[in-house]
């Protein structure tokens, strides 16, 4: 930028190179031609110009040094690099403003490799595409705001939400979330414990074959979110997910959701290892915890929850008639259900039956509340 009579009275830094690869496959020359337009040029046009009492610094920083997106630890290095030189220059007294943008709706030659599946992984990251007319108006009003770095996109503030325990830091204060704490990672993958802790609960009340479904359908649904498809049904719990267009970074994004789902760490090298849904569902399984209890356990949790609360509304006549005629659907529905295995009560009910004179139609309402009682 220059004067009127040709000083240069600002500059806009706005180089960039890209060269995804998951933290495994980084090597020193794939993280040095990253860094070499962003670091290096930054630093020489801040060495050059900072004796001109220059009136604008401008550096095109990304959302990936702010967040970390996946595959681009070379990427957000350099940016963050020139999100701390914009601080630096501050603290100096000079003129600096990094621009941390988000994806732009117009593509370039840094976003135009990007496919369906890419934008879509950012858009369940809860970042959305910044119209340009928009993004030069932000770019006019950033040095209003006297910050030294300001994140420039677009944020679903419901796609954050949903991420849960996985929302980054930096945007937890734009939604409500329950935050459980969580043991640190060391390999990048999440490691909670509500998640796990639920999702063994659930597991906890089926049988071993019901179990097997139920993970299988969770990878398959898992599978399919990170794909964009709608339906879970579509994924073939037996063919290779490779096969399906997965690579290293969609590979990393299923393996983070699995390990927010189940409370596990979990390698990088989780669907490789293990090819297809079942596989995964399988070594999901060996490493789960799960205290088996009997079926009847959570329902009797349950009725004794509601004893009191039972007891207390019973005292209303018409109350008291509403919850015993339903007492009564909900004890021959039980028998139904005995009945249509083929196994019947157990020898405790048939005895508490006996006791309550064995017909559910002629027993009375005091005979159906200590029933209850019993059973509890």
């Amino acid at each position: 930028l220059l004067t009127e009579v040709g000083e240069l009275s600002g500059v806009v830094h706005t180089a960039g190179v890209l060269d995804d690869v998951t933290v495994e496959g980084l090597t020193a020359d794939r993280l040095y031609s990253v860094l070499r337009p962003k670091v290096d040029a930054a630093w020489y046009l801040h060495e050059l110009t900072r004796d001109m009492n220059l009136r604008a610094f401008v550096l095109y920083s990304s959302i990936a040094g702010l967040l970390g997106t996946a595959g681009q630890a070379n990427y957000a290095a350099g940016n963050a690099f020139l999100d701390a030189l914009a601080a630096h220059r501050r603290a100096a007294g000079l003129a600096a403003t990094s621009l941390a943008w988000g994806l732009w709706e117009e593509t370039s030659s840094i976003t135009g490799h990007l496919a369906e599946a890419d934008l879509r992984r950012l858009a369940r990251s809860g970042l959305l595409p910044l119209a340009t007319d928009d993004a030069m108006a932000l770019f006019d009003a950033a040095p209003a705001t006297g910050e030294s770095v300001l994140g420039v996109t677009r944020l679903d503030t419901r796609a954050i939400r949903a991420l849960g325990d996985q929302v980054p830091p930096l945007l937890s204060g734009l939604v409500r979330v329950n935050r459980a704490q969580r043991p640190a990672a060391t390999d990048g993958a999440p490691a909670t414990r509500t998640e796990g802790q639920g999702l063994a609960e659930r597991l906890a009340v089926l049988s071993s074959t019901d179990r097997e479904r139920a993970l299988v359908d969770l990878v398959r649904g898992r599978v399919a979110a990170v794909l964009g498809h709608a339906d879970h049904t579509a994924i073939d719990a037996d063919r290779p997910v490779q096969e399906l267009g997965f690579d290293s970074l969609t590979a990393v994004e299923l393996r983070n959701q699995l390990a927010g789902e189940t409370g596990l760490r979990l390698p990088t090298t989780l669907v490789f290892d293990q090819p297809t849904p079942r596989a995964l569902a399988q070594y999901l399984a060996d490493r789960l915890t799960v205290e088996e209890v009997a079926p009847d356990e959570p329902v009797l949790a349950e009725l004794a929850r509601l004893e009191a609360a039972i007891a207390t509304a019973a005292v209303d006549t018409s109350a008291h008639g509403r919850i015993t005629a339903r007492l009564r659907e909900l004890l021959d529905a039980a028998d139904s259900a005995a009945r249509a295995t083929g196994r019947g009560r157990d020898d405790e009910a048939d005895d508490l039956a006996d006791d309550s004179d064995g017909d559910l139609e002629s027993a009375t309402d005091e005979e159906l509340f200590a029933l209850v009682d019993e059973l509890n």
